[in-house]
């Protein structure tokens, strides 16, 4: 399986832990931050892991903030992402389950480095089942998408 991980200034050092940690089970696509910037900009490491796995370079994404809210919300903007932020290991393994989720999002300053390698451990190790049910629900979110995407932006008068 490739995995593309990436976290801005506040997620960098989890990132650093957990790419040493679970390297040796997949390829690893580091796409930064490579070097610790207080002032780099959490949106940039979203939208370039996004891209990433909306090609088809990667299979899954673990992306890293403070809280994940901001990553998660940006990749979220990249058809056919389906990031979520997951803070205990039953919504990391049954968002991909059910959901087929694509982007693990966490926040670097809510987990430790112990429950990170159990939430990515849970994350990278569920497969969507499949069911009828679930895909008809998938197809819908996918639906929804390219109404929005047809339209040219959200329409909700927020932009």
């Amino acid at each position: 399986m490739r995995v593309v991980i990436g976290a801005d200034h506040a997620g960098f050092a989890l990132k650093a832990e957990l790419e040493n940690w679970f390297s040796d089970i997949c390829e690893v696509n580091d796409i930064g931050a490579k070097v610790y910037n207080p002032d780099d900009d959490y949106p940039d490491f979203a939208l370039a892991l996004a891209k990433e796995i909306g090609s088809g370079q990667a299979e899954k994404g673990i992306l890293l903030c403070g809280s994940g809210v901001g990553v998660c919300f940006t990749a979220n903007k990249v058809p056919g992402i389906r990031a979520c932020v997951c803070h205990d290991a039953y919504s990391a393994h049954q968002g991909v389950e059910h959901d087929n989720m694509n982007v693990l999002c966490l926040g670097a300053r809510v987990v430790g480095v112990e429950l990170a390698k159990e939430l990515v451990s849970a994350f990278l190790n569920a497969r969507f089942t499949g069911e009828k049910r679930l895909v008809r629900r998938l197809d819908k979110v996918r639906s929804i998408e390219r109404q929005f995407l047809q339209r040219g932006n959200a329409g909700t008068g927020n932009e």
